[in-house]
């Protein structure tokens, strides 16, 4: 499955780094942030808790950029 979500990220540095930490979460597949776009598309792994992995997400976005929000 897969899903798009709206972001706020202030630079594309920035999105390189929420990109990163969301690949690295469990239950996603795939992950591509658009900075120009303002938007993350996620992929996630079958049978996946899609909302459930989306808070691991935003979590482990937070960390490396405690400014970035992810809109749910």
């Amino acid at each position: 499955m897969k899903k798009t979500y709206k972001i706020d990220v202030d630079c594309a540095n920035c999105a390189a780094k929420m990109e990163d930490a969301a690949r690295k979460t469990e239950g996603v597949k795939d992950v591509t942030v658009n900075f120009m776009m303002l938007k993350m598309k996620v992929e996630f792994e079958d049978g996946a808790d899609v909302d459930s992995v989306m808070k691991n997400v935003r979590e482990n976005c937070k960390k490396v950029e405690d400014d970035c929000e992810i809109f749910l």
